[in-house]
């Protein structure tokens, strides 16, 4: 059994239940609307969003889920979805998990608009449901995530980013909306207990070490998502090339600094940067940090009792660590 498929085992039939709600969550009168949501739902990716979420509700509760878990689930997926869809547009991106995007299909104000059309519906299955306390989560995540995409362009024109900015730029750009998810499915199931705050560090402890794996990525001769360097030729800052920049000398760090700015587009001198990065210790610190916060992730979840979600949820931890794109 695959490692995902092994996940999602205890809640395979909250998942099946879920896609149907969640087809349903994305309709609408318009025709154009349905074929193009129809054809973002059946290219859809691993689902890990919605996974946390019942994983966690049926962990904190002895095994409860609710109509609440279901929509608290829609909601997640609808705005990540929504996130992705504005993401291709602004990145000019014309692929999106191997499959054409919408807006290399369908045109950048299309994309736009169907990414705003889901954004409004999952704010409304909230309110007209009356889960305000599950909104308030979703709503902090969606501030969050675009605090976080203009702090990372606000830094990355100076090429001056510090660890501590980074680790907070990647708390609000990825490690958030796994928070989300977490606080969602407890507080769906246990509202105002302190299992909501518990799981909502649980999942932004898993998502900083998601996000420095996708740092060595950069770094990696696997065949992956992404061409090896393709961060370093976009100009960001990635917790390898930042704690190697503050520890070299500075004719070192001004000859880094120098490569990224101005010849990141040399494909040789890219990889004479990833040499230097990992000759320099930058592999090793930055998988040091990510080992540190998936401990401290599986240290919260040794405060509950033994279940097959808990399994899970440990297994979802390592996979984070150990997955190959």
């Amino acid at each position: 059994m695959k490692i995902v498929e092994q996940i999602k085992h205890p809640i395979a039939f909250e998942m099946n239940l879920f896609e149907e709600k969640f087809r349903l969550s994305m309709s609408s009168k318009v025709a154009l609307l349905n074929r193009i949501t129809h054809y973002i739902v059946n290219r859809k990716g691993k689902q890990m969003r919605p996974m946390f979420v019942f994983l966690v509700s049926k962990m904190v509760s002895n095994n409860e889920v609710n109509d609440r878990t279901y929509r608290g689930a829609a909601v997640i997926e609808l705005i990540h979805t929504a996130t992705l869809l504005h993401d291709d547009v602004v990145d000019d991106s014309n692929r999106r998990r191997g499959f054409f995007s919408v807006n290399a299909l369908w045109k950048n104000k299309i994309a736009v608009l169907i990414g705003d059309f889901l954004l409004s519906k999952g704010l409304l299955l909230s309110i007209d449901n009356e889960d305000f306390d599950l909104l308030k989560i979703i709503s902090i995540a969606v501030r969050e995530m675009s605090e976080g995409e203009l702090l990372q362009i606000e830094k990355a024109r100076r090429l001056d980013i510090t660890e501590a900015v980074y680790y907070e730029i990647i708390r609000q750009k990825t490690a958030t909306l796994i928070a989300a998810c977490c606080s969602l499915g407890a507080a769906s199931v246990k509202p105002n207990s302190p299992h909501v705050e518990s799981m909502r560090k649980f999942g932004e402890l898993i998502g900083m070490a998601f996000q420095i794996k996708d740092d060595l990525f950069d770094y990696g001769s696997q065949k992956i998502g992404k061409p090896t360097g393709i961060d370093i030729k976009e100009q960001k800052m990635t917790l390898p090339l930042i704690h190697v920049l503050n520890k070299v000398s500075k004719s070192d760090k001004k000859w880094l600094i120098h490569s990224i700015k101005k010849h990141n587009k040399d494909k040789n001198r890219v990889r004479e940067v990833i040499a230097f990065v990992k000759a320099n210790g930058g592999l090793e610190y930055a998988i040091n940090k990510m080992n540190n916060y998936k401990n401290e992730a599986l240290n919260i979840l040794d405060q509950y009792p033994n279940s097959v979600y808990k399994t899970s949820l440990e297994l979802m931890v390592n996979y984070v660590i150990d997955r190959k794109k």
